[in-house]
């Protein structure tokens, strides 16, 4: 990204006890994606030669998470938790010796790669020893505010030692901040412990820094990238503002919603300009649905991805690994996993897909399910190009349906079908002429014993 080496520091020790739940904080969920997964997206997209993710003790299920989406990341433990200084100072020794040193929180997924270039690229021009993200929250409580010397920043001030000018004007502390290289394990190594907490503050690297004669800058970012998540109620405002920033891109895009303020975009949801996206959708993490395509009300899609032509419900879930050919329709309350829905194929009414591929143009019937787990393993339902599976039949898997096959309403198939073969799964009907009146007369004589009593 930059010519100089850039490390990345993400903090993600914290224990998040105000979530209120046993559920690490950095792995609650925004978008689909645990909020920890955004923060590295944004940190890898920055190209950095060295990835460090600070950790607490026991925290296996985060470094798990950390593993799967940065393999080359590298996990520092922060043991005993003394602070944000004392935290990068347990990654000191994964950092290169020059360059940049770009330090994150794993619970502040708003932040953008152009934000972050931004304050990388001020750094360097300024040649500062410390450069710290600012921001203007609606609500400044709780944080620091930046002083100023002419354009260079002289100190952070928490908020209960601010003047009123100060906390009332002054740009607030968002917590992110780069360093040069070189300087940094100098400001580790003299900051104070904060014997009111038991802790070493990362923000006393200023101070620290302007004693010494060395530069500090600040540059100003939108104040939605700089909030963080220490609540649930917190978490479900960043959701909010996450959707409305996402729905703003997608509508300035050309993508149609209707009603946008109902729609739910999975983080890495790709969209294309032209497609219909109506009321009251969710669209989880790994959807596709490309330009003419159309997702009716109240549908839920994770995984999925949706061609031109296509058109999705009302009322229908799509799960991971469905794919749905041009033209085809996923109708009401139909439900599809690991499915392909060929171009043209017709699955209208209350049908679950499991384990299938349906062929180009073929017709599912109303309450037509494939059968596709026997209780040990899943097994695949294939239906041929122009078949035809009549309302509520089974299809028990394995089992193909040829090409231009029929099979008979009611059915439950569970051997093969040859291409144009009619198939007729079920009991021979009987009717008995008149019987109707004898058996409401039995069922009349039955009951009236258990009135009585």
């Amino acid at each position: 990204m930059s010519q100089e080496p850039l490390s990345i520091v993400v903090l993600a020790a914290g224990k998040g006890t105000r979530m209120r739940n046993g559920r690490p904080k950095v792995l609650h969920p925004l978008a689909g994606w645990p909020l920890v997964r955004h923060v590295l997206a944004t940190a890898r997209s920055l190209e950095p030669e060295r990835l460090v993710v600070v950790l607490a003790p026991g925290m296996e299920e985060v470094a798990r998470e950390v593993r799967a989406r940065a393999p080359e990341a590298r996990i520092a433990i922060q043991d005993p938790p003394l602070g944000t200084g004392h935290a990068v100072a347990a990654a000191r020794e994964e950092l290169a010796e020059a360059g940049a040193v770009l330090v994150l929180y794993a619970d502040t997924p708003l932040l953008s790669r152009t934000t972050l270039a931004r304050l990388l690229a001020a750094r360097a021009e300024a040649d500062a020893a410390v450069a710290v993200l600012a921001i203007r929250p609606p609500d400044p409580s709780g944080y620091g505010r930046l002083r100023f010397s002419g354009d260079d920043l002289v100190e952070i001030v928490e908020e209960r030692h601010a003047s009123p000018d100060l906390a009332a004007r002054g740009l607030c502390n968002s917590g992110v901040v780069a360093f040069d290289a070189r300087r940094l394990p100098l400001l580790l190594a003299e900051l104070p412990l904060r014997a009111d907490k038991n802790e070493y503050y990362l923000t006393d690297t200023v101070a620290l820094a302007v004693a010494r004669g060395w530069r500090c800058r600040a540059v100003e970012a939108p104040w939605i990238e700089g909030l963080g998540v220490n609540s649930q109620r917190q978490l479900a405002e960043l959701e909010r503002l996450w959707q409305e920033r996402r729905r703003a891109e997608l509508l300035e895009a050309g993508v149609v919603m209707p009603a946008p303020d109902t729609v739910f975009v999975g983080a890495d949801c790709d969209i294309e300009p032209g497609a219909i996206i109506e009321p009251y959708v969710v669209l989880g993490p790994g959807v596709r649905i490309r330009a003419g395509a159309v997702v009716h009300s109240f549908s839920h899609l994770e995984g999925a991805e949706i061609a031109g032509g296509a058109a999705i419900g009302p009322f229908a879930r799509l799960r991971p690994g469905t794919v749905v050919e041009a033209g085809a329709r996923i109708g009401n309350f139909v439900e599809t996993k690991a499915a392909r829905i060929g171009a043209g194929a017709k699955a209208n009414h209350l049908a679950y897909l499991g384990d299938a591929s349906v062929g180009a143009g073929a017709n599912v019937g109303a309450g037509t399910i494939t059968c596709n787990y026997d209780g040990f393993a899943k097994h695949r339902t294939e239906i041929g190009a122009g078949a035809f599976i009549g309302s509520n039949s089974a299809l028990v898997a394995p089992v193909r349906i040829g090409e231009g096959a029929f099979v008979a309403a009611g059915s439950t198939v569970t051997e093969d079908v040859p291409d144009d073969a009619l198939a007729i799964a079920r009991s021979r009907q009987e009717t008995r002429p008149g019987r109707a009146a004898l058996l409401r007369q039995r069922l009349q004589k039955r009951a009236r014993p258990r009135e009585a009593g």
